[in-house]
């Protein structure tokens, strides 16, 4: 009981800046929390729908992989519903790639989508709690210039410590959304690769299907 009024005291004692720096701390939390689980949810549908096509692709079953993909929403789908879709009508891989790569560049933004605001928030966290500093450092050294010069020495190192609670309260809200950033961006990422290696391995099996059907040729 005694740790949470040390809490409230803190942040009373903190002035107007806290409840800003609240506010950023509650936004880019919220942020975070659907950036995360939107991105939990793609990479399990990713793999999912992965662990049905791969066999389909290996096998040549191109016709059920098409229809599969097609009837699905998932970014992995919409990839490879693009290659599938040329497949057998174009033999040049080199399009099938470019067709393939411009689905991605359609699903990495939203793959993307509100993450930067994260770290925004972090930095508008640290920016704040420095100005309210400084504008509690303002107010004390304004107040001791017209105080008793035998209060002076108290009255300014307790002003000092009060103002300073608006940077260190600051730091405490950027540090954690900063390491969340680095989390989510770091998911996105192993989602883009997973794609890329899909992209990839798919194109390989057309290259391979397509060439063998030119020798039998």
């Amino acid at each position: 009981m005694d740790f949470f009024y040390s809490i409230v005291g803190f942040f009373s004692s903190g002035g107007m800046f806290m409840y800003p720096i609240l506010l950023v701390f509650a936004v880019g939390v919220g942020i975070a929390i659907e950036r995360y689980f939107t991105l939990s949810m793609v990479t399990n549908k990713n793999q999912l729908v992965w662990e049905k096509v791969q066999p389909l692709l290996s096998n040549g079953e191109f016709d059920e992989a098409r229809k599969m993909t097609s009837e699905d929403e998932s970014t992995i789908s919409q990839v490879l519903n693009m290659g599938l879709s040329l497949q057998g009508a174009v033999r040049r891989r080199e399009d099938i790639e470019i067709a393939m790569e411009e689905s991605m560049m359609e699903i990495v933004p939203r793959l993307e989508k509100r993450t930067p605001y994260v770290a925004l928030a972090s930095s508008i966290a640290t920016l704040l709690g420095l100005l309210g500093t400084i504008m509690g450092l303002i107010q004390a050294f304004t107040a001791v210039a017209n105080a008793n010069p035998a209060e002076k020495a108290d009255l300014l190192s307790a002003s000092i410590s009060v103002a300073m609670n608006t940077t260190a309260f600051g730091l405490m809200v950027a540090i954690p959304l900063l390491i969340i950033h680095a989390v989510l961006t770091s998911k996105t990422g192993d989602i883009v690769d997973s794609l890329e290696m899909a992209t990839v391995k798919a194109l390989n099996v057309f290259s391979r299907r397509a060439k063998r059907a030119t020798q039998e040729a």
